[in-house]
């Protein structure tokens, strides 16, 4: 009798079975994150708990805020925070400040008015303008009372900042062995409102969060198609704004630009800014910040003298020699210049602020006269 192999039958419904089992896990999850969404916004967590403070620095992003949030235990998901305030456009709307709060006690709308209230706290509001030095700002927060201008530079100079932008571009002391300072240049100028018993990381970390805001994707686009650094931006915009900081701007730098181009005959920035010029009239930044840093003008290393001696070094000096304003900086990224002003190589300015620009040094020692005269006239009529 011959023998007749069959297949045992696959058992129908199996691999149905583990898809239905699948989708019901599945449907369970996303149920339970919905059900956890739900209770978390709408303040259905559970009982309210302690009281805590939560301590809002100024400049803080929503991201900063809910992970501080999350830590006190207000709230339990730092992400979806974030996505209720930027769905209800409420960024704008949280304040800095000390906050006390409840954990498990709100709702995220109740929260996101809690901390749309300003906090009382004792405060100090400082105005810093456009092309004020970091020695500058330093000394101004000491005499406010928030910290000594010692521990203000040495915090801005040393510290971490790793979590802001533009840190990553700007040179170690290593790579910059010639540099007088650091943090010149990225303490932007504004005005600024700080807690009186804030530490001194926030003091700094107001300024540069600032500047991180203000120095775009765009701008950073921008430097990589010239082929700069942002280091070499920064130090141009300062001399833009110490030599300008109006509306001519734009003219000036175009001026700097062209006598720092390749080929140019011109190619040092030869700026009384920074020079060897010692008189307290000017605003000369070697004589009046560096030179009292180390005790005197012949106290000054060589090798920062030199790199910040716009007669001496070709080229910018080793850094910034202030902290310039969003104009000046725009200017010195991508000049908007008179076409007049697009092939200079010298201006000179008269004691009314007129600005006289030239292609040749024989152009400019005429315009040279031509404000000495204006200044002897102005002179007269005192």
């Amino acid at each position: 009798m011959a023998n007749s192999n069959h297949a045992k039958p696959r058992k129908k419904g199996g691999a149905l079975k583990i898809v239905l089992v699948i989708f019901v896990l599945l449907i369970l999850a996303i149920g339970a994150a919905a059900l956890f969404a739900y209770n978390e916004i709408n303040g259905n967590g559970g009982k309210p708990g302690v009281e805590v403070t939560v301590s809002i620095p100024q400049g803080s992003s929503v991201a900063s805020i809910a992970n501080q949030l999350k830590e006190a235990r207000v709230i339990r998901s730092s992400y979806l925070f974030r996505w209720y305030v930027g769905y209800k456009g409420a960024a704008g709307k949280l304040q800095y400040g000390d906050f006390t709060l409840q954990t498990g006690a709100y709702s995220y709308d109740g929260l996101i008015e809690a901390l749309s209230e300003y906090a009382k706290a004792e405060s100090v509001r400082l105005t810093f303008p456009e092309g004020t030095t970091a020695i500058a700002i330093a000394q101004k927060m000491e005499q406010a009372g928030l910290c000594t201008a010692k521990e203000f530079l040495e915090e801005a100079n040393t510290g971490d900042f790793s979590e802001y932008t533009f840190w990553q571009y700007v040179p170690d002391d290593t790579e910059a062995p010639d540099r007088f300072l650091k943090c010149e240049g990225y303490l932007f100028p504004d005005t600024y409102e700080f807690l009186a018993d804030d530490t001194v990381h926030n003091y700094v970390a107001t300024f540069y969060s600032h500047f991180d805001q203000k120095f775009t994707d765009a701008m950073y686009k921008e430097l990589d198609q010239q082929g700069l650094s942002l280091s070499e931006v920064i130090t141009l915009a300062s001399f833009v704004q110490e030599e300008a900081g109006n509306d001519q701007d734009n003219n000036v730098a175009q001026v700097f630009r062209n006598r720092l181009a390749e080929g140019s005959p011109y190619p040092k920035l030869q700026s009384n800014t920074s020079s060897y010029v010692q008189s307290d009239a000017d605003n000369n930044y070697l004589w009046n910040w560096v030179a009292p840093w180390y005790g005197g003008w012949e106290k000054i290393p060589e090798n920062i003298r030199n790199a910040y001696d716009t007669y001496t070094c070709t080229g910018l000096p080793a850094g910034p020699i202030s902290n310039p304003g969003l104009a000046a900086i725009r200017a010195a990224l991508a000049p908007q210049p008179d076409a007049e002003v697009q092939d200079c190589y010298f201006f000179v300015t008269d004691l009314s602020g007129q600005y006289y620009y030239a292609r040749t040094y024989a152009e400019h020692q005429t315009n040279c006269q031509k404000a000495a005269d204006v200044n002897r006239s102005l002179a007269a009529k005192k």
